[in-house]
């Protein structure tokens, strides 16, 4: 396939300008100071984006897709807070803006133009944080409504809801289990569930995998798919029963990290596995997984669930100003790509749309 790559810097809203250049390489435009924007999400019929911030303080980010600009979306003033303490009524208060540290983030709609934004939430609390999004107007509202708290000693790493309210959440390494671990196949995490009006999430056994990494569920509730970062692997499983795995596929040489229904299209994206640049495969060095701060070229993957096939429709190799792909999404011909390292979003031209 032919690529076309844009060129051209991106800048920032004034307000959220970098200290550091953030210039345009040969591959890649970039919007800058999103700290660690590891995921994000369309918010449908809308030019805007959602990108979350895994660090302390980096919260969400709302993009304008069009204009290329972006600004901090929750701030936990008076007016973006209205909790719903009949659906979620084990959450005192809301996430402080300070700590706000979120990861993987799902988005589903609940009506015309009005929208329900899973936050996996590291800040404070190890929580999924529950926002509404009100799209109606020209530019969208968002506002806390509660939240779900993980057990004690649990984080985590992705999140997704079914169409009943049910909302699971991946988690990469239990405690006891180390990032090592799972690069060497060793089962790490699990997936766990939470059910309208439960007391607490619940491991749902049988979806322990090495590195429970993205998750996301079928348009009809029947399956959910978690990516096993170790195996470099998406994993089917059955809703109705979820004790063992219905099918596994490995990715075509990346590490999927992210994984969500755009338009019709399960996306993945994630680094090379096998990168020159990096000595090849990730190492384990005197008994510790590699970092990967070494840059490392991306792949970005459309999944069949039901063939079990991959059609790559973006790939690269390693970018001196931009590493850790960890997400991705199509507008238009824009592709968006997220990162878990990087301070900055990055957003390339494609001259065809898959």
């Amino acid at each position: 396939m032919t690529l076309s790559l844009a060129v051209g810097a991106i800048q920032p809203a004034a307000s959220d300008a970098p200290s550091a250049p953030c210039a345009p390489t040969n591959h890649l435009r970039f919007i800058c100071g999103a700290e660690r924007p590891e995921d994000v999400a369309r918010i449908p019929g809308t030019r805007w984006l959602v990108f979350s911030g895994f660090s302390n303080g980096a919260g969400l980010k709302l993009v304008d897709s069009s204009a290329h600009s972006m600004r901090w979306w929750y701030s936990g003033t008076p007016d973006q807070i209205r909790p719903d303490t009949q659906s979620f009524p084990r959450c005192a208060s809301p996430p402080s803006a300070e700590m706000f540290n979120a990861q993987g983030i799902s988005l589903r709609t609940m009506a015309p133009s009005l929208h329900r934004l899973y936050v996996a939430n590291h800040g404070g609390r190890e929580s999924i944080e529950v926002f509404s999004i009100d799209a109606r107007g020209d530019e969208p509202k968002l506002s806390w409504i509660g939240c779900v708290p993980l057990p004690d000693g649990i984080a985590a790493n992705s999140v997704a809801t079914f169409s009943d309210g049910t909302i699971l959440a991946s988690v990469l390494t239990h405690p006891g289990t180390s990032i090592t671990d799972f690069v060497l196949g060793k089962t790490t995490g699990g997936v766990y569930e939470w059910r309208p009006g439960a007391e607490s999430f619940n491991l749902l056994k049988g979806t322990e995998l090495p590195g429970n990494n993205g998750i996301e569920t079928s348009p009809d509730d029947r399956e959910f798919y978690v990516v096993a970062f170790g195996w470099r692997s998406v994993v089917v499983f059955s809703r109705a029963d979820s004790s063992k795995p219905a099918r596994r596929a490995v990715a075509p040489g990346f590490m999927p990290d992210n994984i969500h229904w755009h338009e019709g299209r399960l996306l993945l994206a994630g680094m090379q596995m096998d990168e020159p640049a990096c000595g090849g495969l990730r190492k384990i060095v005197d008994g510790k997984a590699d970092g990967m701060l070494c840059h490392r070229g991306y792949g970005v993957a459309q999944f069949d669930p039901g063939t079990l096939q991959f059609k790559l429709i973006a790939y690269d190799g390693p970018d001196p100003a931009f590493n850790g792909v960890s997400a991705a999404l199509l507008v238009d011909n824009d592709l968006w790509l997220a990162s878990y390292q990087s301070d900055r979003i990055a957003v390339r031209k494609l001259d065809y749309r898959p």
